[in-house]
């Protein structure tokens, strides 16, 4: 029988990369001259972004976005968490999303379920495996989930037919 995965994954080397391209951005910009701030990755969990001040980390996480974004990574991912001050430094971790929630993996399942397709989604762990007796019902599966608006990016994986 046909089926594929649905799966919410983040590539760490374009991530890597999109961060090593703002820590060279934030060193030449005139409005970061004699600021100490960087970005750093803690544990492929999340990237930690340290300033001197709160307004220049909006500035460090646009600058962020726009690398990541520029890197084919989708925002959706990205949870950004409280902002942390103390000893004239302000820092903010932003967590990266992997692996579908088990809301959002219940949400795709209604949806499928919903569409009338004549396919079977259930949850293993954090993907959803669908399968069908017709390759035209799973094109129409993703279909569907490219145009939904989800909380979470979403990717296709192990289509085997």
């Amino acid at each position: 029988m046909p089926s594929f995965d649905v799966v919410s994954e983040l590539d760490w080397h374009e991530v890597t990369n999109a961060v090593d391209q703002a820590n060279r951005e934030i060193t030449t910009r005139y409005d970061f001259k004699g600021v100490k701030a960087h970005y750093e990755i803690k544990d492929k969990k999340s990237v930690v972004m340290e300033a001197e001040a709160e307004p220049q980390l909006r500035q460090m996480s646009d600058i962020l976005n726009q690398k990541l974004v520029s890197r084919g990574i989708d925002l959706k991912s990205l949870e950004k968490e409280d902002v942390i001050k103390g000893n004239m430094r302000a820092s903010q971790a932003v967590k990266m999303k992997e692996g579908l929630e088990t809301d959002e993996a219940k949400k795709i399942v209604k949806m499928i379920k919903d569409s009338k397709a004549k396919v079977q989604a259930q949850i293993q762990g954090d993907q959803l495996r669908v399968t069908g007796k017709k390759r035209d019902d799973l094109q129409q599966v993703m279909a569907l989930l490219r145009g939904a608006d989800l909380a979470q990016p979403v990717q296709f994986t192990n289509f085997r037919d």
